[in-house]
């Protein structure tokens, strides 16, 4: 049985147009991830990219990936993530036992996370992970004009905060089965905690564009 990476792609992004290929550093944002999962051939059998717009498909395949054409029923605005997963399952022969989904938008993870978190998957025989990362601010709402905090009470300093965790949208790793039922993330779900700058990136605006390609070729200069 196969694993296969999944890239959901669609053309319609309406805050930032043209999103999943816009250049970053020199390539579109899709190749960010497509470069990713194909260093990680020992794990992933075949890499897939969903996508309802021709140029995404163009570019995809020019990086030797398949694509699946997303129907128009399944790309519009408030359509799950999970919905183009399984449309790609049910539209493929392959006999798939797990899916990784790497999401456009967040083009930078750690090098070995997919490495490292494929193995804590098959070693606590879990049927999905997601990755997360440890919040570090005080958060709170307003109510009435009134701020309420949530997570701390005033005056308490920010290192003695209580854990708690976000979902970074860096990594998924689901049973195909699961995603057939229409589910990413089981209630038995292994929370993959990753420690990272890159799990503050997460594409949906030029400012978020502009920051990532900052923190890009400060990366480079660093490693240079």
């Amino acid at each position: 049985m196969k694993n296969i990476a999944i890239i959901p792609a669609r053309g319609g992004s309406k805050r930032l147009p043209n999103k999943n290929i816009l250049p970053l550093h020199g390539i579109p944002l899709i190749v960010h991830s497509i470069l990713y999962a194909q260093k990680d051939s020992t794990i992933i059998d075949e890499i897939y990219v969903s996508t309802d717009d021709e140029k995404i498909k163009e570019i995809a395949l020019q990086y030797g990936v398949k694509v699946i054409d997303r129907p128009e029923n399944l790309s519009g605005d408030f359509e799950p993530t999970v919905s183009a997963l399984k449309h790609v399952l049910e539209s493929i022969e392959a006999d798939v036992e797990n899916v990784i989904l790497l999401q456009a938008t967040n083009p930078l993870r750690p090098q070995n996370l997919l490495e490292q978190a494929f193995e804590m998957y098959q070693k606590g025989n879990y049927d999905s992970l997601f990755t997360v990362s440890r919040n570090h601010q005080k958060l709170g709402k307003i109510v009435e004009n009134k701020f309420h905090p949530f997570n701390y009470s005033i005056g308490q300093r920010s290192q003695d905060l209580e854990p708690l965790f976000f979902e970074n949208g860096l990594l998924y790793i689901t049973k195909a089965s699961l995603i057939l039922q229409e589910i990413i993330i089981s209630e038995k779900a292994f929370p993959y905690e990753v420690n990272s700058i890159f799990a503050n990136v997460d594409i949906d605006t030029q400012e978020d564009l502009e920051y990532t390609e900052y923190l890009l070729r400060k990366l480079i200069t660093h490693n240079s």
